[in-house]
Formats: structure tokens, sequence, C-alpha cells
């Protein structure tokens, strides 16, 4: 009897060994760190036209995070250049950040100081304040929201205005395979043939999200026909799953701003490709 009370014991040891083993696996892969690290830059400047400060003015905030070091120094270029070139442009993909942020500067208040011949006629003609046409401004920033299992996701804001009614309010989102240093796609995570059922979900969550449990009611609230809201592949990869983001007269009215949705994996998980960059979150 003690024999066989001592076998059953290390038996049952040894199951939860190796289940604290394989959970312990598990957790560690689910919450490894990349080995990324990430500086900043910050820019905040003013020019008034014709150097007057009665005069309208623009103002251009810039915070701009970018990766210092990755293991891999080609790795760490490439992703540095694809961070440059989602915050300022394709004509600064070539720069350093430092340059490419001083460069965009000079180019944007360069671009301000030309409307001063515009500006001198409009005053001439003016009968009363032109000041809110000719104020613009700027402010931009990226945010690192995603950094670990070989992914590095960012998402940057860009808010300006160069007169009319209101500004304009633009997320764009972006995860990185640095395993490869090549943008993720959605061809990268889902199977064939996704978009239509992709869609539907997208929809629905929506839906729930605006407390409604007949989607076709959010044409009610702001929103544009549904049967034509698709993936605008504007995605971004975290813990939990994707995050989509629709931005101003995307899918809906300009009062009702970006819509930001987050569809958990297991909510898309039939969708998914289990040899996916991010099967080891999703399964």
């Amino acid at each position: 009897m003690k024999t066989q009370i001592c076998s059953y014991s290390i038996v049952v040891m040894l199951c939860l060994g190796l289940c604290m083993t394989g959970c312990k696996r598990n957790g560690s892969k689910k919450t490894q760190e990349n080995e990324v690290t990430f500086d900043s830059i910050t820019v905040d400047k003013t020019v008034h036209l014709l150097d007057s400060l009665q005069n309208p003015n623009c103002n251009l905030k810039i915070k701009f995070t970018y990766p210092t070091q990755i293991p891999d120094e080609k790795l760490l270029k490439s992703v540095q250049q694809q961070f440059i070139v989602k915050c300022f442009g394709e004509a600064y993909g070539s720069l350093s950040p430092q340059e490419a942020i001083v460069k965009y500067t000079n180019d944007y208040l360069s671009e301000y100081k030309a409307l001063e011949d515009d500006f001198k006629k409009e005053l001439e003609a003016a009968e009363g304040p032109i000041n809110s046409w000719f104020s613009y401004y700027e402010y931009s920033e990226n945010e690192i929201v995603y950094n670990r299992n070989n992914l590095l996701s960012y998402v940057v804001r860009v808010e300006n205005y160069t007169g009319g009614a209101h500004g304009s309010h633009t997320l764009t989102n972006q995860t990185i395979d640095l395993k490869t240093g090549k943008p993720l796609a959605e061809e990268d995570i889902f199977i064939e043939d996704y978009q239509d059922e992709l869609a539907k979900i997208l929809v629905e969550e929506i839906a729930s999200q605006n407390s409604k449990t007949d989607a076709k009611e959010l044409e009610n609230i702001g929103f544009f026909s549904i049967d034509e809201i698709y993936s605008n592949k504007n995605f971004y990869v975290d813990e939990k799953g994707l995050v989509y983001t629709f931005n101003e007269y995307e899918i809906a009215a300009y009062a009702v701003g970006a819509i930001t949705v987050q569809l958990p994996f297991e909510r898309i998980s039939h969708l998914l490709r289990k040899e996916s960059p991010i099967a080891s979150l999703a399964f």
C-alpha cells in the first residue's frame, strides 16, 4: 500500500511539474519583450506671417518616437525608415530620424510662409479680421502600443488645420514583423477569401460598441451604408487581437469621429492562418 501511495504521489508531482513547465513556457512566449530601444525627438515651433506677432501664425508640434537599437543593424535601418515614412512621408524615407525631423519642420514652416503674398492681398481687401483663415497648426505623435514576440506595433496620430470649418484628425496603424523587417499585412495572417467574413465581424463589433442590436441602426447615428463597410487594412496587433481604425469620413460622418474597433483573437480565430506571425498569440 505504501508503495502504491508513493508511486501515485510521484505521478501527480510529475504531472503538476509538466503542467507548470508548460504554462510557464507558454506564458513566457506570450510576454517575451523585443530587444528594441527607443528615443524621441520633440518639436514645438511657431512662426507668424510677415514676422509680426499681430498676424496669424502656424504652430507645429511633433513628438517622434523611433527605435535606436535592434540587435540586427540592417533591421534597425529598415525599421527606422518605416517609422519615418509613416510619420512624415516617402520624401523623407532616405534620411536619418534627426535629418527627417529638421527637413520636415523646415518644409512645413516654409510652405506656411509662402502664404504671405496672399495674406497681404487679403489684408488690403478685408473689412474685418481674417486671422482664423490663415492660422494653421499641425500636431503629430507616434505611440508604441505593442513590442513583444517579434512584433512591433505603433500608431501615428496627426491633427491639423489649414483653414476651413474644422481641422482633421488621422490615425495610421502599423505592425512590423521583426523576423522579416516587413510590415504585417492582412494576407500574412488571414486565410484565403477572408474579406466578407471579416467585414461582417467588423460591422457587428462596431454595432456592439454603439449599443446597437441591429447593425442597420448605425446608419441612424451618422454611419454610411453598413453594406459598404469593409476592412481598410489600417490595423495593428496587440496581446488581445487586432485593432482597426477607420478615420473621419471613411465609414461615418465627421461628427462621429474616428472609429477604433478591437477584434479579439477568439472572435477571428477561424480566419487566422495557423502558421502566421501572430499564431503564438492567437492559438
